[in-house]
């Protein structure tokens, strides 16, 4: 952050921003919080085997009040170089040839161009449809024939966007727009971005545990696929939920006086739990996860509001344009995708991987979601915990 002032706001806006920005915004984008709020229709459409279920990504704009106020007028919210500080990352050495796909739905008119302002804004190279590094398409392919705009949406294609450049700015983007939020048309934008030869995709959406034979598509061999955790604490949520997904949970991150310089507690938002439809990993047998079947989360990375990620975005939504701070899950899955571009190693890892190489990780032993039995699924404690999976990028070891 870049004052003690903002962090002190971000922390009294936070209970705030889970009270009333998410249920006034159901209807609008991300995993951010599989709201019992949102409903089948205002999601979108109803049209595939399960419709998601969705929030905004939380997010913090100008002050703590009843209420929208102005977004920033510059940057607040950690940035590229916090982020690839906390994560011990190679970002400015690792990721050329890789290429990240973002998948949401709608169109954002304004990604592009949001995008380069966040890039120079940070001193990264500009990532642009003229010199090959961005691509924007439809879930069909095509670059013309785009779906309708919906400012909900590109706020959230604004934060995905943002994170890759932050943690993988030598890397490729491609978004990949989904006609409406219905898995079907999701699963269709996965397909499609890795028939175009994505190595990473990422996916800040979620809805109820889905079996995968009924939502098949994510299921892409030699591609790693990232999907968030939830934000709404205890509760399993798909694609997070997909045997075939990483998924993504969340943490509290705040500077330390560590050798690390940094630390990192459970977000009390971010979702865990134990899909009833889906087969466990087997990487995962041996860390007591407590579930017979496929546990939530394998890994984790920033996602508290109160500690919050700068995002740009000029779609203007409910009147608001410019530098904004966010948070969700919504915020980590893009991160971790991008880890695992950075590592490079998506044609022969597997989402078992993280689990053979546990010891590459920060461990998050502290903070919980929630209360459940077996603990392990709400609580922190060392080694494998729902909210945090096996903890946050130490570097590409565990990718």
């Amino acid at each position: 952050m870049t004052s003690r002032s903002i962090r002190t706001l971000l922390a009294s806006a936070a209970a705030l921003l889970l009270a009333t920005v998410v249920p006034a915004i159901a209807a609008d984008p991300s995993d951010a919080a599989a709201s019992s709020a949102a409903s089948t229709s205002a999601a979108g459409s109803a049209a595939a085997s399960a419709a998601t279920q969705f929030a905004h990504p939380l997010f913090v704009r100008g002050h703590a009040a009843a209420g929208f106020i102005q977004p920033f007028a510059t940057p607040s919210g950690y940035g590229p170089s916090n982020l690839q500080s906390a994560y011990k990352l190679p970002s400015a050495t690792a990721g050329s040839g890789q290429t990240v796909a973002i998948v949401d739905a709608y169109n954002d008119p304004t990604a592009e161009a949001d995008l380069g302002v966040y890039r120079s804004q940070y001193g990264l190279s500009a990532c642009t449809t003229a010199n090959g590094c961005f691509k924007k398409v439809s879930q069909t392919g095509s670059t013309t024939s785009l779906p309708a705009t919906d400012a909900g949406w590109a706020t959230e294609i604004s934060l995905d966007l943002d994170m890759v450049s932050a943690i993988c700015p030598n890397c490729h983007i491609l978004l990949v727009e989904a006609t409406t939020a219905s898995f079907a048309n999701l699963g269709a934008a996965v397909n499609e971005a890795a028939a175009l030869g994505a190595k990473e995709i990422s996916n800040s959406y979620g809805g109820s545990d889905t079996a995968d034979s009924a939502a098949p598509y994510y299921n892409h061999p030699g591609v790693m696929i990232t999907a968030s955790s939830g934000d709404s604490g205890y509760g399993a949520q798909f694609p997070a939920s997909s045997h075939y997904v990483t998924a993504v949970g969340g943490t509290h991150l705040t500077t330390a006086s560590n050798s690390r310089g940094w630390t990192e507690t459970v977000w009390s938002g971010a979702g865990s739990g134990c899909s009833t439809k889906n087969t466990a990993l087997t990487g995962a047998a041996s860390f007591g996860t407590g579930c017979s079947k496929r546990a939530e989360a394998d890994v984790s990375a920033v996602a508290d509001p109160a500690t919050g990620v700068a995002v740009y975005d000029s779609t203007s939504f409910q009147g608001h344009v410019g530098w904004q701070v966010y948070g969700g899950t919504s915020v980590s899955s893009p991160i971790i995708a991008s880890v695992y571009a950075l590592a490079g190693n998506a044609s022969t890892a597997t989402n078992n991987y993280p689990y053979a190489h546990s010891t590459s990780f920060f461990d998050v032993v502290s903070g919980s979601n929630g209360t459940c039995s077996p603990s392990q699924l709400c609580t922190a404690r060392t080694g494998w915990d729902g909210p945090t999976g096996l903890g946050t990028p130490n570097g590409v070891g565990g990718f």
